[in-house]
């Protein structure tokens, strides 16, 4: 062979071999980088050309794919939209966002590896790709009570069952309507998103489980409670200080109690009438007493500081870290620097409800298959002991006498006992209090337990108090779930 031919040849082997090397790169080590890529409009045609599953809340479909009449074939369609907007989150170009949609977005594509055989079934019928169905947890009638009783305040409400931790509702306020994202009009798509996201009250972010978190106020006494009856040298009838005021050491401002007025005529309380009349100078001087490593680790037998993935992620929980004696006062009460979810302090009404057992929270119930087979279903898991069912039974009676005699008597249900707690979390100087309340009921067979907050008292006026604003909204979703 001359020379110039041998070099041709060799220039052409090159050739296929680096036709043969980009090809391997793009088809197996970087499919993955390109497939993702928001430009590629390929994948995005076939991503919409597959059905997606449906969210199930009860027998309804609250999310479902439509067919079009254009390239992308599928559009996604949210019944009660706004009802179930941080529920189901929103399908569109800018993929799966929020919710059930993107936390299990492999489900509902149909690419999830649990899908796996049916996918390959599918390649042997012929039949298109389909996503799984989720069927959620949510009683449609508590997350309406919910939503009804937020209105167009600012918070946000959850109730579990205690006895599994199934999620029943999950309202956060203000909401969206997912449809207006949804669509196939890029350019009023993209002017809705822009709008939603530079929202100064934040609609896109669901308050229930995330954003910047709530003081929780005194229903945080629930758990200081919990600790000191946890702890063996406190029962309900222990005397604590009940006057106006608790001074502290450290510091010259003192401790006042809600009004500044003292919380019994004789200047004393039992932890019983401090947790029914939520006086903050004997919480205060409980959570001295009994010290920050006892106080965290009560709150951590709750959940507070775990990952939780319901399957949307959780925000953890918290309280301060090496605090003084006046900050670890603030703290016994729900405040300086705890920061909590809805859904956790859902989870501690639930622990009390359940004989002191948190049960891990979850919002899908089963995941069902287009062939409607039954590919996964929930198995309801413990959490943690919170607290014996000993301190739960004392807990109960605590909060059943604050519905009945103190701050909570707004939660009442007739025929029912209602177990409760009241809070009101300050926020900032100048600033009015979120209003709190959580609860369970019926006392004696729980089978609803509630959290429920309102950002600056809602539009109460001078009312900001958890029993004037949240109690009611509670009572309503206990209502709707216990008349069914």
């Amino acid at each position: 062979m001359n020379a110039p031919v041998r070099r041709l040849s060799l220039l052409v082997g090159a050739l296929f071999a680096a036709l043969l090397v980009s090809t391997t790169l793009i088809q197996y080590v970087f499919a993955a980088d390109l497939n993702a890529r928001g430009d590629n409009r390929r994948t995005l045609l076939a991503t919409y050309a597959r059905e997606r599953g449906e969210i199930l809340v009860g027998q309804d479909a609250v999310a479902r794919s439509v067919p079009t009449d254009d390239e992308f074939r599928f559009q996604r369609e949210y019944a009660d939209g706004e009802l179930y907007s941080h529920v189901t989150g929103f399908y569109s170009f800018y993929g799966a966002s929020g919710g059930l949609e993107q936390a299990e977005n492999a489900l509902l594509s149909g690419a999830s590896d649990k899908l796996f055989y049916r996918r390959v079934s599918d390649l042997f019928t012929g039949r298109s790709p389909q996503g799984a169905t989720l069927e959620t947890t949510l009683d449609p009638a508590v997350q309406q009570a919910a939503s009804d009783g937020i209105g167009d305040n600012r918070g946000a409400a959850v109730a579990l069952d205690p006895r599994t931790g199934a999620v029943l509702a999950m309202v956060s306020k203000p909401t969206y309507d997912p449809n207006s994202l949804a669509g196939h009009d890029l350019a009023a798509l993209d002017e809705t998103y822009q709008q939603l996201q530079g929202a100064e009250n934040r609609p896109l972010v669901n308050r229930a489980i995330g954003g910047d978190l709530y003081p929780p106020g005194s229903v945080f006494k629930v758990v200081t409670a919990a600790a000191a009856l946890s702890d063996g040298e406190y029962t309900a009838d222990s005397v604590l200080p009940g006057g106006a005021e608790l001074d502290l050491p450290l510091t010259d401002t003192p401790l006042p109690n809600f009004g500044n007025q003292p919380c019994s005529a004789s200047g004393e309380v039992t932890l019983r009438q401090a947790l029914i009349t939520s006086c903050n100078p004997a919480f205060g001087d409980l959570g001295m007493k009994l010290g920050q490593d006892t106080l965290r680790e009560q709150a951590a037998m709750f959940g507070f500081g775990d990952e939780l993935s319901v399957p949307m992620r959780v925000t953890p929980s918290s309280i301060g870290a090496d605090l003084n004696e006046p900050q670890l006062a603030q703290s016994a009460i729900g405040q300086f620097e705890d920061r909590v979810t809805p859904m956790q302090m859902a989870m501690v009404a639930a622990g009390v409800a359940n004989d002191g057992i948190v049960m891990q929270p979850y919002l899908v119930e089963s995941v069902i298959g287009s062939d409607l087979s039954v590919i996964e279903s929930a198995d309801p898991g413990e959490l943690s002991e919170a607290v014996s069912p000993d301190v739960a039974e004392t807990l109960t009676e605590m909060m059943v006498a604050t519905v009945d005699e103190g701050t909570g008597r707004n939660a009442q249900i007739g025929g029912v006992q209602v177990a409760g707690k009241t809070g009101t979390a300050e926020h900032g100087e100048g600033r009015r209090a979120h209003a709190w309340f959580i609860s369970f009921a019926p006392a004696d067979d729980p089978q609803i337990a509630v959290a429920v907050v309102v950002e600056d008292g809602g539009e109460s006026g001078e009312q900001t108090g958890g029993g004037a604003v949240a109690a009611p909204i509670a009572r309503q979703m206990m209502e709707a779930r216990l008349n069914r």
